[in-house]
């Protein structure tokens, strides 16, 4: 999308960022998510000059973008998740994890969250589709122990952002080894390993706070039976289903690992899951797809959020906003020595630019890089600063990332979402900060 000829700004410009704002101002006031973002698109389009004919084009991209591809992910991982409770899947594992491994207190609980997110998306190298996989048989394992979906949307979004950059072969990894020149081991050492743990450490606080605020007035819905767990009695016949499963998921997760697929295999393997629960549950094929389009067609209303929210920022793009925003930060850069150029190269990415990972990588090393060399800041340090500009951008105002890991918690309460997410980013960058100034002293 480009400036119309009427457009009311030049790109780029700080003033096209005004969609976005509006926005996140309306779901802090408690406002919901689609009245900011509509009034958002309404503004951006006069903003930008559009007409009905651009705005066609807009929604027409959007429909075949990858985040229509993060929306289908959310809705089959729902519609999956029906099949698994009406197989009673979802029952045994309830009852194996809480009562014989002995996950059965909230903490224990996000542990596991934690551990299965940073392991499957790290491994499968995609944040929505590593936890659209295992959602439908997390979610129901927490609401279980009475952890509230906007828990859940947070330690998604944390643990599988951590993921990505833990991961040895995904492509933040990848290109963040190649640009900085440091070894995977140095990499983990210098950056990611106590970057993490500060990223975590603040998102787990935050989470603690959003537990207590919306404890009781936000909840999962679950069958009586699963909600209480010392009435499920596993059958034979349940408990062989559920190993069958099992044995499916990890064969399926294994072959994506080895053969590097991408994101949309995660449709793949929710389908075959589907499948293979219809066989072995012994349900009509009729009666199994009318299931599975069950939890699909609850959530509808993810395509429309994430359609709408995909223009939104493509208007936002419209005028440059993100540029204007990085352009402003990066001339603070010039004049600073290694500690500024550090602090600078993390906020450019972190607030100014909004595109892919791989990509912000690579345009925050064009940037900086050859600036960091001359500064002589070292590269661990670097590291530190790619880092927060890739993983922070998503906590600290909403992306498709963020709504993206919403929708699959099953949350709309973008308001403690989006503060639950302030707090672990606001440790984070007290870390890089920190870092910036004795880093380049012990290196």
């Amino acid at each position: 999308m480009e400036l119309g000829n009427w457009a009311l700004i030049s790109s780029p410009s700080l003033l096209a960022l005004l969609p976005l704002i509006i926005f996140i101002v309306f779901a802090l006031l408690g406002k919901g998510n689609y009245l900011g973002m509509f009034l958002g698109i309404i503004v951006g389009f006069f903003l930008t000059g559009q007409d009905l004919v651009s705005l066609t084009n807009a929604y027409t991209a959007a429909i075949s973008s990858s985040t229509t591809v993060i929306g289908l992910l959310i809705m089959f991982g729902t519609g999956l998740g029906v099949l698994m409770t009406e197989a009673r899947i979802t029952h045994t594992l309830v009852y194996w994890i809480v009562k014989r491994i002995g996950i059965n207190t909230r903490a224990k609980g996000k542990i596991v969250l934690i551990l299965s997110s940073i392991l499957v998306c790290g491994l499968l190298g995609t944040l929505a589709g590593g936890n659209a996989i295992i959602s439908p048989i997390l979610i129901p394992i927490l609401a279980a122990l009475g952890i509230t979906p906007t828990v859940v949307a947070v330690l998604f979004k944390v643990s599988g952002e951590i993921g990505l950059i833990v991961g040895p072969l995904t492509g933040v990894t990848l290109i963040t080894m190649q640009v900085t020149g440091l070894s995977y081991g140095q990499l983990m050492l210098y950056a990611v390993i106590p970057f993490s743990l500060f990223w975590l450490t603040g998102a787990w606080i935050g989470c603690n706070r959003a537990q207590r605020l919306t404890e009781g007035t936000e909840h999962y819905e679950l069958s009586s039976d699963i909600s209480s767990i010392d009435s499920i009695t596993p059958t034979p016949k349940e408990k062989r289903n559920t190993i069958i499963f099992l044995i499916s998921f990890v064969v399926l997760i294994t072959y994506g690992i080895l053969m590097k697929q991408s994101t949309s295999y995660a449709l793949t393997v929710m389908l075959l899951l589907a499948g293979i629960i219809i066989l072995i549950a012994g349900f009509p094929v009729d009666e199994g797809v009318k299931m599975l389009s069950k939890g699909i067609g609850s959530q509808a209303s993810t395509l429309v959020l994430l359609l709408n929210f995909t223009v939104m920022m493509d208007l936002v793009n419209a005028g440059e906003g993100f540029t204007a925003l990085g352009n402003l930060l990066s001339g603070l850069a010039q004049s600073g020595g290694a500690t500024a150029l550090a602090l600078v190269s993390a906020v450019v990415g972190g607030f100014g630019i909004e595109t892919a990972a791989v990509l912000e990588i690579q345009i925050v090393a064009e940037m900086f890089s050859e600036m960091a060399i001359k500064a002589g800041l070292p590269m661990g340090v670097f590291a530190v600063s790619i880092l927060a500009a890739t993983r922070l951008t998503s906590s600290v105002y909403p992306t498709s990332n963020f709504i993206g890991q919403m929708i699959t918690a099953r949350c709309d309460n973008t308001k403690e979402a989006l503060r639950a997410n302030w707090i672990g980013a606001a440790f984070a960058w007290a870390f890089v900060l920190l870092y910036a100034f004795i880093g380049p002293m012990i290196f």
